[in-house]
């Protein structure tokens, strides 16, 4: 089996354009939460959501591309972009038949059907564009990075709701581990802030009207967010000969199903999955030093996945800081654990762990050291990344410092 490592990340989120912004708002446990912008924002319940602001697609790509870009494409290829330049590998060779893509997202081109639906029910017309299904299909970022890196490789998308940019990188890293690929541009991305994306969530009645506070006694709900994140996963020999800069390496994943509820989490399912996790790694509990959390804000998930810690880290989960950056950049549902990976690169390269922010009041049954509201200074060699999606689905990544 292969080793398998980080050598290039990079993202556009709420709250900066880039990774070098992002890592410093989240050491600032700034928040990425506003008033949304968009049309027919003040017929919805819920009007905040972290939205990347000041948004221009004409900055970045030309009309041609824009009539067949949707916004979760475009905030993937500039991810793509900064992860690829950082991990200064070309494509257009040999390489380009050895390496390929796997991306998470839940909704795909939320924003096509909506201006589309729109434009068919309301505005009354009786014909869409020709590129509507191209711009809207969940593959369409996958896709496009392919075409526009060269990768000839596997390239597929995962969509398994908020698990899906972990279940997309777990695969990619299987992919490397086997020997399949010697690359893989891998992450998620998700762009549902528009009128009918919030307006299907609010069906849900998990949605907060104010903030996000994860594991908070007064937490009321999850906030959305939009972005993508994208990384390069490379075979560590393949990275080392060309001396690449190794940013982390990809220890282990753990994937399980619940089988039971369709909203409502299992202590168990997630437990199992983190307990894969850290046995497919060859980690012990006692050598993880930070979770980023799955961390909705919502009462059942908090607290389900606390008690998940506990029962897998047993008289280490005392120790082991846990965060959720959900109450900065937002919960990007299908994209929210590549945003969030990001914040356990922090933490292993330049020993920064994320804050908890909005945190208020302790839970009793949230009773974890959860680095409540101010970044902590530590060094770290290993950390698990959760996220537990709607339908029962778990998937958690462990990461260990770049050898």
């Amino acid at each position: 089996m292969k080793r398998v490592v980080i050598t290039g990340a990079g993202t556009v989120n709420a709250l900066a354009p880039d990774v070098k912004g992002t890592y410093a708002a989240m050491r600032e446990g700034r928040c990425g939460i506003g008033p949304l912008e968009f049309r027919d924002v003040e017929r919805l319940a819920i009007q905040i959501g972290a939205q990347v602001q000041g948004w221009n697609p004409d900055l970045h790509f030309n009309r041609q591309q824009i009539v067949l870009y949707d916004k979760f494409t475009q905030f993937t290829l500039l991810a793509a972009r900064e992860a690829v330049a950082q991990a200064g590998l070309n494509f257009d060779g040999h390489l380009g038949y050895d390496a390929g893509v796997v991306l998470g997202t839940a909704g795909g081109g939320v924003n096509t059907w909506d201006e589309n639906y729109r434009s068919v029910y309301e505005e009354g017309k009786n014909r869409v564009h020709p590129f509507v299904v191209p711009k809207l299909m969940n593959n369409a970022a996958a896709s496009h990075l392919s075409m526009e890196f060269n990768l000839r490789g596997p390239v597929f998308t995962v969509s398994t709701a908020c698990a899906s940019s972990n279940h997309a990188m777990g695969q990619a890293f299987q992919m490397v581990r086997s020997g399949q690929c010697k690359a893989v541009l891998t992450g998620g991305a998700e762009s549902m802030l528009c009128f009918g994306g919030i307006k299907a969530w609010e069906g849900l009645r998990v949605m907060s009207k104010d903030a996000c506070r994860p594991f908070s006694l007064n937490r009321n709900g999850m906030v959305q967010g939009e972005g993508a994140a994208v990384f390069v996963f490379e075979e560590y020999e393949h990275a080392a000969r060309r001396g690449a800069d190794i940013l982390a390496e990809v220890a282990g994943f753990a994937m399980t199903s619940d089988a039971g509820d369709i909203v409502m989490p299992s202590q168990q399912g997630a437990a199992r999955a983190i307990s894969g996790a850290l046995r497919d790694a060859g980690l012990n509990p006692g050598d993880v030093g930070y979770i980023n959390a799955h961390g909705t804000g919502t009462a059942a998930n908090d607290r389900t996945e606390c008690a998940a810690v506990a029962e897998v880290f047993g008289p280490e989960a005392d120790r082991v800081m846990i965060s959720s950056t959900k109450a900065m950049h937002g919960h990007l549902i299908g994209g929210t654990g590549a945003v969030e990976l990001l914040a356990c690169l922090m933490a292993l390269r330049e020993g920064v762990i994320a804050p908890t922010i909005g945190y208020e009041e302790p839970d009793p049954e949230c009773a974890l050291d959860v680095v409540p509201n101010t970044a902590r200074e530590a060094r770290v060699s290993a950390v698990l990344s959760n996220a537990f999606a709607f339908g029962g689905l778990n998937a958690v990544l462990a990461l260990r410092r770049a050898p």
